[in-house]
């Protein structure tokens, strides 16, 4: 028997139109996990670095947690992965609400999409009944219209849906995946799901899911949930209001965004507004989220209220979470009224919330600049509301200019020339970040930045804190509980770190102490992909109640594999290692590895060739971010380091340039 897992995935060839239920290897499992390790071995083994992310040998899986579907408090991601249109490199975005849960209960750990359906079509599961259905009918429909429509079609009310909108049927760089009260939205996956001719994947479950020790795995999520009541009522002191408690950045809750909005960059992530916030802002958007949210909301099996249900005035509700809060807003230079009224159209469409507005806000900057001209924008609105509605719909539907900034603005600025290089500022591997630039280095995030293949910052940091607490005596408070730490060296880098003189950044904390720092928190986040776990509950806030000590007897009686922190460990460097080894393979090198040039105006460059250096040695990898060949071998992971061989990439020295990459060139 199987526990935590069902065994089963569930294979669809679009192509020929066949559905097979296959039975999974246990051992599988125990090496890579589940969700995002055990996604990563699929990629690995069936897309080579030849193949593009519009082939129908790319593959689009949606993969449930390891833990989903059990009593775990906040297990509820579904990690779907593929070959990204936009990095060209795989591409895992997690989305919460009921949809991984689900698939498990319907008896299978991931769906596997593979081919192209020549028309379009929706995927019907119910448990053993899998069906390939036409969705002509939905064509050109909003994600949140479709998953509705759907439901009324099936009579499944309960059914879980995940859906695409017009972005990813004409498959826009970065369309997204939108699901209920979540949605996978970075990297383009949803035009992936788009160009395999999918509008829509349909779940109802209605079996069970096996424990291997219920009572005693029982008995730990009441510890957990204790201890999220016990963080409940006692925020953390002396951070920013979304980082002081549990659960995503609760920004549907708060009104007070002084720190967003006079902190983060406006328009093209050009311009900071540090007067910004006063008492009439404050109170305006106050009104405006308190008449536009009608409840908060949560996933499967969690007590943390961190979306909302939005309802702006004359249009259909829709679900958001998180900082998509404010992307359109200050992209647009506008307000929050407009901001979640525009957020209902591109959900609708089925965009991702950080990408789209950057996009749209390049296009203007270089319109006011004249590389874009009227002939390329034609009767564009005078307004800047105007101007980014009018964009919206140009980009989604690939009309004239809208076709190219479709592609995300490195793609765009590439193909528009004439210095538009220079405006697509805000990427990492092709792919637009934070709106966020600051002033001094920070080692710590600039490791992070470099080298995260989440290639999305939130999704990396987490259980270190973002910066030191003015007193060390606050220091030292802190650290007297923070049991989450996998060694107590963390609580001294911590207490030793201060906002001025010889312990403070850039030079502090050292390159070894950043790396350290670096790899617990990316740890964390991948263990949570595995898993099924939601950041929130994790990786991601400060003294969260699941950590590196627990995790393991969540593994052990969950799922019946002999687990401890060290054989853990193991486990989420093997899978990480391979996503590096799949990225690598597909040409991806130390020149990638590379924040934003203008994200911090202090830059160090000996220090940053350090920290690079220093944390290609910590994980094992060489000059060029290659893993070698031992390290390789360490993890198990011998047919890496053969196929790399064969390959001859350990021969690339970053000296002279090959032949162009996968990773270099445009679908």
């Amino acid at each position: 028997m199987r526990y935590a897992e069902t065994g089963f995935n569930l294979e669809i060839d679009l192509s020929r139109g066949s559905i097979e239920r296959v039975a999974t290897d246990p051992k599988e499992t125990e090496l890579y996990l589940g969700g995002l390790g055990t996604n990563a071995k699929i990629l690995w083994d069936r897309v080579p670095p030849e193949v593009e992310p519009f082939s129908p040998d790319n593959v689009l899986i949606f993969g449930a947690g390891l833990l989903c579907g059990t009593p775990a408090t906040g297990c509820n991601r579904t990690i779907v992965s593929t070959i990204s249109p936009q990095t060209k490199l795989m591409a895992f975005s997690m989305m919460g609400g009921f949809f991984a849960p689900e698939l498990k209960y319907a008896g299978y750990d991931k769906i596997v999409l593979s081919g192209k359906s020549p028309n379009l079509v929706y995927l019907w599961v119910k448990d053993d009944k899998v069906e390939i259905r036409d969705a002509s009918h939905l064509h050109g429909k909003g994600s949140v219209e479709t998953a509705e429509l759907l439901r009324q079609e099936l009579n499944e009310p309960k059914a879980q849906v995940a859906a695409i909108g017009l972005a990813g049927e004409n498959r826009i760089f970065f369309a997204s995946i939108e699901q209920g009260r979540s949605s996978a939205s970075r990297g383009g996956i949803g035009a992936v799901m788009g160009d395999k001719g999918v509008k829509a994947i349909v779940v109802r479950g209605t079996k069970d899911i096996n424990l291997a020790q219920p009572p005693e795995f029982l008995e730990l999520c009441n510890e957990v949930l204790e201890y999220i009541k016990f963080r409940n009522e006692n925020p953390i002191k002396g951070v920013m209001p979304i980082l002081a408690g549990l659960g995503s950045p609760q920004e549907m809750k708060v009104h007070d965004e002084k720190w967003h909005t006079e902190n983060f960059m406006w328009g093209n992530s050009r311009t900071r507004r540090k007067d910004f916030w006063n008492d009439e802002i404050a109170k305006e958007w106050m009104e405006t989220m308190e008449t536009m949210r009608t409840r908060l909301i949560s996933c499967f099996n969690c007590p943390m209220t961190c979306g909302a249900t939005i309802s702006p005035p004359g249009r259909p509700t829709y679900m958001m979470k998180c900082f998509t809060k404010l992307t359109y807003t200050m992209a647009a230079m506008s307000d929050l009224e407009f901001g979640l009224g525009i957020a209902q159209s591109a959900t609708e469409y089925g965009l991702d919330g950080f990408s789209a507005p950057q996009v749209m806000a390049f296009a203007l900057e270089l319109y006011e600049d004249g590389i874009l001209t009227d002939k390329e924008l034609p009767d564009l609105p005078e307004d800047n509301e105007g101007r980014f509605y009018y964009l919206l719909d140009m980009i989604v539907k690939r009309e004239g200019i809208g076709d190219v900034l479709a592609n995300g603005t490195y793609w765009a600025a590439k193909e528009i020339g004439n210095g538009a290089e220079d405006y697509a500022h805000n990427t990492i591997k092709k792919h637009e970040q934070l709106p966020l630039k600051l002033s001094m280095l920070n080692p710590i995030y600039f490791l992070m930045y470099a080298t995260g293949e989440k290639i999305n910052i939130t999704q990396i940091e987490g259980q270190f804190p973002q910066a030191p607490f003015p007193k060390k005596e606050h220091r030292e408070k802190f650290t007297e509980d923070w049991i989450q730490v996998p060694d107590d060296k963390f609580k001294q880098y911590f207490i030793d770190w201060e906002l001025r003189g010889d312990n403070s950044i850039p030079y502090y904390p050292t390159p070894e102490m950043c790396c350290d720092i670096v790899d617990w928190q990316e740890r964390m986040h991948y263990i949570d992909d595995a898993l099924g776990m939601c950041a929130g509950l994790s990786s991601f806030p400060l003294k969260p109640p699941y950590h590196i000590h627990n995790y393991p007897k969540f593994i052990s009686t969950g799922a019946g594999i002999e687990m401890d922190e060290e054989k853990l460990t193991l486990a989420a460097k093997r899978y990480r290692t391979l996503i590096r080894a799949i990225n690598i393979r597909r040409g991806m090198r130390r020149k990638d590895d590379a924040p934003p040039a203008n994200h911090w105006k202090k830059r160090f460059p000996e220090l940053e060739k350090e920290l690079l250096d220093t944390y290609y040695q910590y994980k094992g990898w060489n000059d060029q971010g290659i893993p070698t060949k031992e390290s390789l071998n360490e993890l198990g992971l011998d047919y890496v380091s053969e196929d790399f061989e064969k390959r001859g990439i350990y021969k690339d020295n970053g000296d002279t340039p090959s032949k162009e990459t996968s990773a270099d060139k445009e679908v």
